[in-house]
């Protein structure tokens, strides 16, 4: 079975958010073994460039021992795709044998430029900017339609 992380900084507060995502890793154990690692985030009241460059590079040494299989870090300059293009993309990769898939979510300020050369792609959902928490809903969400896409379920219709 393919096993799915989702490696994201910073922890989900919000009960709601976590009761959502909580129900798309369930759903998604019929079809893969799907984990979500946090990473502590570094926090900081005003950061200027300096600060933040530092924030990042402290954030990436502990999401690089995660990094396992394909990666895919969510950056705002990455790709745009469909549901169905994710799911392709998943299957295909399955198909090859790929049995690992990492998904990197970054803290408030992105992710290092270390992590991003890392990932074997940059993909972003849209070029507006997200809460942590909610995106991290939102790809637990797609990525179980992207499985649902796969297995012919009536969820994406």
């Amino acid at each position: 079975m393919i096993k799915v992380n989702v490696v994201a900084v910073g922890k989900v507060k919000e009960k709601y958010f976590q009761d959502g995502i909580s129900e798309y890793a369930k759903r998604l154990s019929r079809y893969c073994e799907f984990k979500i690692i946090e990473i502590a985030e570094e926090n900081y009241q005003k950061a200027d460039d300096a600060l933040i460059c530092a924030i990042k590079e402290k954030e990436a040494e502990r999401i690089l021992p995660h990094l396992k299989g394909h990666v895919f870090a969510m950056a705002i300059e990455g790709k745009k795709t469909s549901s169905e293009s994710l799911a392709k993309t998943i299957k295909d990769l399955s198909d090859k044998g790929q049995s690992v898939i990492t998904f990197v979510i970054g803290g408030s300020y992105g992710l290092d430029e270390k992590i991003k050369k890392t990932a074997n792609q940059l993909l972003s959902f849209s070029d507006m900017t997200f809460p942590h928490t909610l995106f991290r809903l939102m790809l637990t969400e797609q990525i179980y339609r992207a499985f649902s896409i796969n297995g012919g379920s009536a969820y994406h219709k």
